[in-house]
């Protein structure tokens, strides 16, 4: 990051032309170029966000000469305008730069010759004389006059923009979305953006709002208010909100009245925009309508599947379990054997419980029945680790939901649907609490109404990261056979994680007593105090750069994971990445590193993938290593496993993070042989019972807590989780009745 030589000193101005771009950002639009200025023979090197910029076009630009720290002196740029050249030279090369579509060097260089310093004044004033150019005819005269002014226009509507806050990155978007009418959009109603512009968000409109001089309870922010507050409590996992909540955090949001704020809610549903219903207690509630829908459709469709009627299976279930116990040398509980039984004879099946109860050898004994009965089985979950473990439990082939269902990236729709469903018979879901209800939906469009469904996953883990709570309204809708599974087998009860895990659940504070003085014996579940934050993180460190590999003989890249509550903060993602990768993997010759903003990623680094990319064959949550960095392309790899190697330019990196830490809910679906878990005060707002809950389940060996005894017992308390305001289960019920 350059810091400058003088914060605080006055802008310069520099003109000149741009020789050569050494990197560009194609989204954020973040450029390194060499420019050249009059009277400096080496030029220099100008960095900032730079739009619909080509080599040669010469420019004014206003900013700050910076100190690199690594890259030397720069010149910073904050704003830019297009300057017209002085020269036959330059005209000739600006016009033959690419900035105007259809006019190449050669092109440029007749006209040149033809009008001479005029010759951009006629494109301008005069375009029908371009035809006294050799090559130019009327139509391509018109064509060379509206790209010229269509490249005049993007210049205003940045400078406009910019004017007005707007980074060269959405405006470059504002631009392309309206076109010649960008500054109308604007200047009429800011608030579209957040709406029809990727990206922008309210509060980014707001601003660009205000600095127009728009009334604070005018109509359009106050109704941009209640789609964002909708919006908001979405990514918070709410289908719907109640009018009152709504209203009452719109009118605290905007700082107007909530009589107003009513006021225009009347309007949005009068426009379609909010769809209003009475749901039961909750009175006068408000969805947005693409959200209504989904939820109002998934219901039908699970009702449907629910009630036609199974299909015939030509299999003795209860001989089938006895023999399925023979030839694994297997004994299914009681339970264990009324889902298997339940899963082969009934439309739609949840099997829940927690660690240590049998789930794994319930979905083995599924699968393999119903393929003994000629039952055609599809296994999926909804990550590829998840799917990754069911294949091993299974010794089938399983996959995400997104590719069971042909996932098209370019489209963003799905391959299977209400007209191509899958051929399955029986859909086996693994890790349910993850399912948010948009992929819910997809899935149950997929379903032939003669197949069947089972649910296996923990109700008791956190709700799924995106909006809904479908496994808890399925249940609770009683339109699925529940199987809830209680019973702990003996070699899981001899573990202390799974005990604890159970009593922390049952909301009793587990055993955080350290081994008896003077055993040989290790633990599997350990807590060491630290009331201190910064004292916590120097024992997480420790723990997984020198304890547990020297006591467990665990690697600390690929077998120890840290689990936190939160991404900031002394014991946060960002403080814990910063401290581990700088014990594991600290900065060395031998050792190659891009930078991205403030994040570094060096040779060797443990990193995560932040969003599912479906071309590289990587996914949310994915963790790799930087197996190779490219200083001369600009590019690193990453080795995922399984043969997979991506490869990522720097523009590219955002999508990915350290994950020596990673946080609690990136870490569902996960297992990992050791977790370390720091539990602080400072995480109040996130100490929750199924948080902590969550967090021990994925360990296998070990588990390591780490801070303070009041934390965890605030979490163990805390069963008040936020409720999810959702009406699937209600909805279900309706439609069965």
């Amino acid at each position: 990051m350059a810091d400058p030589v003088e914060p605080s000193a006055p802008a310069v101005t520099l003109d000149g032309t741009v020789e050569r771009f050494v990197y560009r950002d194609q989204d954020s639009h973040f450029t390194v170029a060499r420019f050249s200025v009059e009277g400096d023979p080496l030029g220099t090197t100008i960095v900032g966000e730079l739009v619909n910029l080509t080599e040669g076009v010469p420019l004014r630009l206003h900013g700050q000469w910076v100190q690199d720290r690594k890259w030397g002196r720069q010149f910073r740029v904050e704003s830019y305008q297009l300057k017209t050249p002085e020269t036959l030279v330059g005209i000739e090369r600006f016009l033959g730069s690419g900035l105007i579509p259809g006019v190449g060097a050669e092109l440029a260089r007749r006209m040149v010759e033809k009008f001479g310093m005029d010759t951009l004044e006629i494109i301008g004033r005069a375009p029908e004389r371009l035809t006294e150019v050799s090559g130019i005819g009327a139509s391509r005269a018109k064509k060379i006059a509206e790209a010229w002014f269509a490249q005049h226009h993007v210049q205003d509507v940045m400078v406009f923009l910019r004017g007005h806050g707007v980074s060269p990155a959405f405006a470059a978007r504002i631009v392309k979305r309206y076109g010649k009418d960008a500054i109308n959009v604007v200047r009429e109603n800011p608030y579209r953006l957040a709406r029809e512009v990727w990206g922008i968000g309210f509060r980014t409109a707001d601003g660009i709002a205000q600095k127009l001089g728009i009334a604070r309870d005018a109509d359009s922010r106050v109704e941009a208010g209640l789609l964002h507050v909708l919006d908001e409590n979405l990514e918070q996992g709410h289908l719907h909100l109640p009018d009152e909540l709504l209203v009452s955090e719109t009118a605290t949001l905007l700082e107007v009245a909530a009589e107003r704020v009513r006021q225009r809610l009347a309007a949005l549903v009068q426009a379609h925009l909010v769809v209003p219903e009475l749901l039961g207690s909750r009175g006068s509630c408000s969805s947005l309508p693409w959200v209504h829908a989904t939820e109002v459709e998934a219901a039908s469709l699970l009702a449907e599947l629910v009630k036609e009627p199974t299909r015939f299976i030509d299999l003795d279930v209860d001989e089938a379990i006895s023999a399925f116990e023979v030839v694994t040398a297997m004994e299914l509980a009681p339970q264990q054997r009324h889902a298997v039984r339940a899963a082969l004879q009934d439309k739609c099946v949840v099997i829940t419980g927690g660690p240590g109860v049998g789930k794994t050898t319930i979905v083995r004994a599924i699968s393999h029945l119903s393929r003994l009965g000629r039952r055609k089985v599809a296994l999926a979950a909804p990550t590829g680790r998840a799917a990754k473990r069911l294949a091993e439990a299974t010794g089938l082939e399983a996959m995400t939901i997104h590719r069971l269902l042909e996932y098209q990236p370019q489209t963003q729709t799905f391959g299977r649907g209400k007209l191509t469903p899958l051929e399955a018979d029986l859909i086996v879901v693994d890790e349910a609490s993850m399912i948010d209800l948009t992929i819910f939906h997809a899935l149950l469009l997929a379903v032939r109404p003669a197949a069947q469904l089972v649910l296996v996953g923990d109700i008791d883990q956190l709700p799924s990261v995106g909006a809904g709570a479908v496994l808890g309204d399925v249940i609770s809708s009683e339109a699925a056979t529940v199987i809830r599974l209680t019973e702990i087998f003996r070699q899981a009860a001899e573990s202390r994680i799974v005990v604890s895990a159970h009593q922390i659940n049952a909301g009793a504070l587990p055993d955080l007593s350290p081994p008896a003085a003077g055993t040989t014996e290790t633990s599997d579940f350990y807590f060491i105090s630290r009331e201190e934050p910064q004292a916590a993180r120097a024992t997480v460190v420790e723990l997984v750069a020198e304890r547990i590999p020297a006591r467990f003989g665990l690697d600390p890249f690929s077998a120890v994971q840290v689990l936190t509550p939160m991404h900031r903060g002394e014991l946060g993602t960002q403080a814990l990445n910063a401290a581990l990768q700088a014990r594991l993997n600290p900065a060395a010759e031998d050792r190659p590193e891009l930078t991205r903003g403030e994040r570094v990623f060096r040779l060797g680094d443990k990193v995560m993938q932040l969003r599912n990319d479906y071309d590289r064959g990587v996914y949310n949550g994915d963790i790799g290593v930087v197996s190779a960095v490219v200083r001369d392309d600009d590019m690193l790899r990453v080795d995922f496993g399984d043969t997979r190697i991506a490869e990522y330019e720097r523009a590219e990196l955002d999508q990915l993070v350290l994950a020596y830490a990673v946080s609690v809910h990136k870490s569902q679906g996960s297992e990992y042989p050791a977790v370390v878990i720091p539990v602080a005060t400072q995480h109040y707002m996130m100490l929750q019972r199924s948080l902590l809950y969550t967090a021990v389940t994925r360990g296998k060996r070990l588990v390591v807590l780490v801070g303070s005894k009041k934390a965890v017992g605030m979490a163990v308390r805390n069963a008040a989780a936020r409720q999810r305001f959702t009406y699937l289960a209600e909805r279900l019920r309706q439609a069965l009745a």
